[in-house]
């Protein structure tokens, strides 16, 4: 069965061109992205043509600058557009997120000259990106990454092997975190690599539980040769920079996460008026009208937090705590919205006949992506506490 517009949200956007973006985004969505979502979806299929159409309507570098083609739009808005993107199919919206996520070295550490050269490719010339932080023994711990960066004259050869990679295999470039000096965080440098570099090539992707379309994939760089003029920042900054995106990149999840929560929010709400049990709807039962009463306010407080967090962004203000909160509660969220919605759906809800088994598992993912939600704890915990074992 085919997926449900989601519902209007009463959004409070700062400018009449938000306003305008959030309905040219709903527009794509419905017309473009949600047709086929579904069965995509089902078959493992990754959209590389809709990522080229929001290319090319300037999606795909929201909050960027637009000297270089971006939309030079406030986290605030951007985060906004995410959540629309995943209401649809998690996929497109999670894409976009990690897209943006790749793009941040450049655009923020990059010299003018670097960024000139390779942002308006990839903020609005059909480039799709990749961030290579995790390795196969480095997750959690991603100061401990292997990969190795040797300078040879003005080139680098980068070896080693990158996992858990969104887009591996079939991004156009790859933001790659490799180690250029002594152990721990301090020895890592940021590197922006061409996808179609000699020795660069991606394993098989990983069969998943949920977000089969969007490819997961080990990235195995073999001596890969990158000149030094695409170093992003200075030689031992590298892991400064990848928390710095992580920070900004956790809010774009729990955008994606409220976005998947609100569609089975719709999806239960829609079958609970229909379905009927004992002479009258199903949501006419005090204890069913409870549970959708509480996974909507959970919904709600969940783009409450990551707007307030994106917020202290655009404000130049400190927001990493506030980031890690509001991936771990929308997240969080995402995961009880769903299995409730599942339960509210009975059988029909445990069949992919209906979407809610769908949304359930992708929201499983999401609680793990981009620091898992027990990282996030912890960092929680620093900023209230100060470090561990001090």
């Amino acid at each position: 069965m085919p997926d449900r517009a989601p519902q209007p949200v009463d959004r409070q956007l700062p400018t009449d061109e938000a306003r305008d973006l959030i309905s040219l985004v709903r527009d794509i969505a419905q017309r473009e992205i949600a047709p086929s979502a579904a069965e995509e979806e089902d078959a493992g299929r990754f959209p590389r043509e809709v990522f080229t159409l929001l290319s090319d309507a300037g999606l795909l570098g929201l909050p960027y600058d637009a000297e270089y083609g971006g939309g030079e739009q406030p986290y605030e808005v951007y985060l906004q557009v995410l959540e629309e993107l995943a209401a649809v199919r998690l996929t497109v919206g999670l894409g976009v997120s990690v897209h943006t996520l790749a793009s941040y070295a450049l655009a923020a550490y990059g010299t003018k000259e670097q960024q000139a050269e390779h942002l308006p490719a990839m903020l609005g010339g059909g480039l799709l990106g990749a961030y290579c932080l995790s390795e196969p023994a480095s997750g959690s711990d991603a100061a401990s990454l292997r990969t190795k960066a040797v300078r040879e004259g003005d080139d680098w050869l980068i070896t080693g092997t990158k996992a858990w990679i969104t887009h591996g295999g079939i991004a156009d470039f790859y933001t790659v975190m490799a180690r250029t000096g002594e152990d721990g965080p301090r020895g890592i440098t940021a590197f922006l690599v061409p996808g179609d570099t000699e020795g660069l090539s991606a394993a098989v992707p990983e069969k998943k539980m949920g977000l089969k379309g969007s490819p997961t994939a080990q990235v195995h760089l073999d001596g890969v040769r990158v000149p030094d003029a695409r170093r992003l920042g200075d030689e031992g900054q590298g892991f400064a920079i990848a928390l710095s995106a992580l920070d900004s990149g956790r809010l774009g999840i729990a955008a994606c996460a409220i976005g998947v929560a609100r569609a089975a929010l719709d999806e239960a709400v829609s079958y609970a008026a229909e379905r009927r049990q004992f002479g009258k709807p199903i949501a006419d039962f005090q204890g069913l009208r409870f549970m959708l009463a509480d996974m909507a306010t959970q919904i709600e407080a969940g783009r409450a937090l990551y707007l307030s967090a994106a917020r202290l962004r655009d404000a130049g203000l400190p927001f990493a705590k506030q980031a890690a909160m509001a991936k771990l509660h929308c997240t969080d969220t995402a995961m009880r919205v769903t299995t409730d919605a599942v339960q509210i759906l009975g059988g029909y809800g445990y069949t992919a006949d209906f979407p809610a088994e769908r949304y359930m598992r992708e929201a499983k993912v999401l609680q793990i992506v981009e620091g898992t939600n027990q990282i996030q704890r912890m960092v929680i915990a620093r900023h209230l506490a100060g470090p561990e074992g001090r």
